[in-house]
């Protein structure tokens, strides 16, 4: 059987985060589910897309004088709409894995939410492009 859809090899269900969440909630699922990206959703539309590096590059650096407990308190105040990336890019369940591949690439982005429709049905990241090279050439 031939699967060249996206439908065939993204992530169904995905794990979403409202953009009023706090990011250290953000960091707790990624970490909980093992993922690296959450698409942030309002009123069942897509309106963003956090990554791990995302949330990593919202504390403060080595640099920083402030000490963990200022640090702590600021970084709890952050939500996730104030560094999400708005309008991601998303493709549909339909589209070609070479489609999900190419946006990635010259977007240089590691995930994208598919939908069908307007509804997210899932996520496609690079991982899962690796796994189908992998099967078609193992």
């Amino acid at each position: 059987m031939k699967k060249d859809f996206v439908k065939d090899w993204m992530t169904t269900d995905p794990i979403t985060i409202s953009p009023k969440t706090h990011i250290s909630e953000a960091y707790d699922l990624m970490q909980r589910y093992n993922v690296r990206r959450l698409p942030v959703v309002e009123n069942e539309k897509v309106v963003g897309i956090i990554s791990f590096g995302d949330v990593r590059e919202a504390g403060p650096s080595d640099a920083s004088s402030l000490t963990k407990y200022e640090v702590d308190f600021l970084v709890a105040k952050l939500t996730v709409e104030e560094i999400m990336t708005q309008s991601p890019k998303t493709l549909s369940k339909d589209a070609s894995l070479h489609d999900a591949a190419q946006l990635m690439l010259d977007n240089k982005i590691g995930g994208l939410p598919v939908l069908d429709g307007d509804k997210l049905v899932g996520m496609v990241t690079e991982s899962d492009v690796f796994r189908a090279v992998l099967e078609v050439c193992g």
